[in-house]
Parts: C-alpha cells; sequence; structure tokens
C-alpha cells in the first residue's frame, strides 16, 4: 500500500488550503491517480486497522439498491449515520437539545459529546424499531444504491446499470461501454450527499476483469481507505460472478485532501511502515452478486497496526 502512503505525501508536501462545505478546511491537490495489482494482493491499508465488515456491509447495501440506513445499522455499521441524523435534527419533528453544528462542537466540548451521543443513540434505535421513523429519517435520497441499481429515466422508467453491465462483461466483455455512474444532476438536490466515488468502468483482457474509478472527492485519511478497499472487492465479486480472474483496480481522483483536524493522525501513519497485503475467499455457493451476505466473504491474512481515530467532517 505504498501507493496509498505517497499520495498522503503528496497532499502534504504540495497541497493547497481552502475551506470545505464542512467548515473544518483542507489541504488538496487535483488530478491523481493509483494503480493497484489485485493479483499481488487485497488492497486493504495495513498502516492502520480498516474495519474490514463495515466496507462488506456498506458494499452489499449498494448492490441491494438500499438507501435507508436502517439494513446498515442492522449490521453494526454507522458509518453513514451522521447524514441521516443532520435531516432529523433540523426536522420540525425534533424537540431535543440543540444540535446545530454537531460535528464541531462534539469534537471541542466533553459535555455537548455527551448530548450528542445520547440522541445519536435514540435516533439509531428508532429507526431500527420505528418503521415510520425510519422510512422518513432513515432515508439518504438516491444516493450510490439507487443510482447502480434504479437510474430513473425521463420516462418514468428505471434502469439497473449493474445488472446490465455485468450481463454485458458476460456476453460481450471487450465492450467499451462497461459504465456504471452515481452521478445523476437530477437527484442532487434530493440526496444526502452528493457521490464522492461517481462513477466507475470495467475492462476485460487475458481473461481478468479490472476496474477505474473516478472519484470527485476523497478524503485521504478516513474515506480513501474504504474507497479502495471498497472498489477492490466489487471486483473480486463481478469478476468471480463472470468467471474472470481479477486485473488491476485503478483509482483517480479530482479534488483529493486531508482535512485539518486529521493531520496530526496522517503524520503518525506514514511513521509506520506496511506490512503484507491479505487476501479475498469468497464462499463457493454464490450464483448472484445481488445475493450476497456478509458472512460470504471471507478475510485472511490481515495484520494490521492498530487503527488511528479522526473526527468525520459531516
Amino acid at each position: 500500500m505504498e501507493q496509498y502512503l505517497q499520495l498522503c505525501r503528496d497532499i502534504l508536501q504540495n497541497g493547497s488550503e481552502k475551506m470545505d462545505r464542512t467548515g473544518t478546511g483542507t489541504k488538496g491537490v487535483f488530478g491523481r491517480q493509483m494503480r493497484f495489482n489485485l493479483q499481488e494482493g487485497f488492497p486493504l491499508v495495513t498502516t492502520k486497522r480498516v474495519p474490514f465488515r463495515l466496507i462488506v456491509s456498506e458494499l452489499i447495501w449498494f448492490l441491494r439498491g438500499d438507501s435507508n440506513i436502517r439494513f446498515l445499522l442492522q449490521h453494526n455499521n454507522n458509518i453513514w449515520n451522521e447524514w441521516a441524523f443532520k435531516k432529523w435534527v433540523e426536522s420540525e419533528d425534533y424537540n431535543g437539545p440543540d444540535m446545530t453544528n454537531f460535528g464541531l462542537r462534539a469534537q471541542q466540548d466533553e459535555e455537548f459529546r455527551e448530548l450528542y451521543e445520547e440522541q445519536m443513540r435514540i435516533f439509531k434505535q428508532r429507526v431500527l424499531e420505528d418503521d415510520e421513523f425510519a422510512t422518513v429519517y432513515g432515508e439518504l435520497g438516491d444516493v450510490y444504491g439507487k443510482q447502480w441499481r434504479a437510474w430513473k429515466t425521463s420516462a418514468g422508467e428505471t434502469i439497473d446499470q449493474l445488472k446490465d453491465v455485468i450481463h454485458t462483461i458476460k456476453t460481450n466483455p471487450h465492450s467499451r461501454r462497461l459504465i456504471v455512474s452515481a452521478w445523476n444532476p437530477e437527484d442532487i438536490p434530493s440526496m444526502a450527499l452528493p457521490p464522492c466515488h461517481t462513477m466507475f468502468q470495467f475492462y476485460v483482457a487475458d481473461g481478468k476483469l479490472s476496474c477505474q474509478l473516478y472519484q470527485r472527492s476523497g478524503d485521504v485519511f478516513l474515506g480513501v481507505p474504504f474507497n479502495i478497499a471498497s472498489y477492490a472487492l466489487l471486483t473480486h465479486l463481478v469478476a468471480y460472478e463472470c468467471g474472470l480472474e481479477v486485473g488491476e483496480f485503478v483509482h483517480t481522483f479530482g479534488d483529493v485532501h486531508i482535512y485539518s483536524n486529521h493531520m496530526e493522525q496522517v503524520h503518525e501513519q506514514l511513521t509506520r511502515s506496511p506490512k503484507p497485503l491479505p487476501s479475498i475467499r469468497i464462499h463457493s455457493h454464490i450464483d448472484s452478486i445481488f445475493q450476497i451476505s456478509v458472512e460470504d466473504i471471507i478475510l485472511e491474512g490481515y495484520d494490521p497496526h492498530p487503527a488511528i481515530k479522526a473526527p468525520v467532517a459531516v
């Protein structure tokens, strides 16, 4: 994973400082690319522990075409909570303590953090137990999974982009149209967060499946390790269903940045040496990736350095 560490160094050395939507501030560069040979191991960052089960359950959430956090919470996955929580605490239905700018305030004020954590606990419980509440406040809008599996057309129909692409890989593997897009301009206003990983393209050569992702915006410390592993896993899954070996994962960025409150964590990570990459095993009884479960994906040989915590910018 030296490619990832080199990207971190590049940003620290060459990045420009900018303010951002969250008010946190970033240091970033524009237009970078990393390449990973998936034959050499599964590209899960080893200079800190990355929670692989969260990556798996999020990807399965995408594959289901789901956009409600209830499925994620059922799998102890909290990575999308803040965006749904924000919708609730800014609504007329919310009558708890003021949660304005809860992300930054929770970092700076211990007393407020306790209030925030209690309100988040209530929110999660209601999403899990109250169908009506979950329908309204667990919903993130037409985010990734909806665009992948049910892109809305002007004729009122839907396109299952991912299913169509898999069919094309099986029937016309040399097609140059093996593309799935999550960036639907008409739906952007209704999304809790416009897609950061906006489109991906598959490529078949010599019996191997490769994937290139274009990511418009990348949070290098927290988000990018997830993105690398998620799309590498997607490549493994699609290759498995199509009877192919894996080739490369190519990760192309627009704005790629480090948040100002992640600088210490990045510097700490750069003091660590990468360890050998793990491998992936998929249970052989799977006929379709759209039927896969978290338990069907096995990570083997992962021995990373300890985790490094950092706040999420919302």
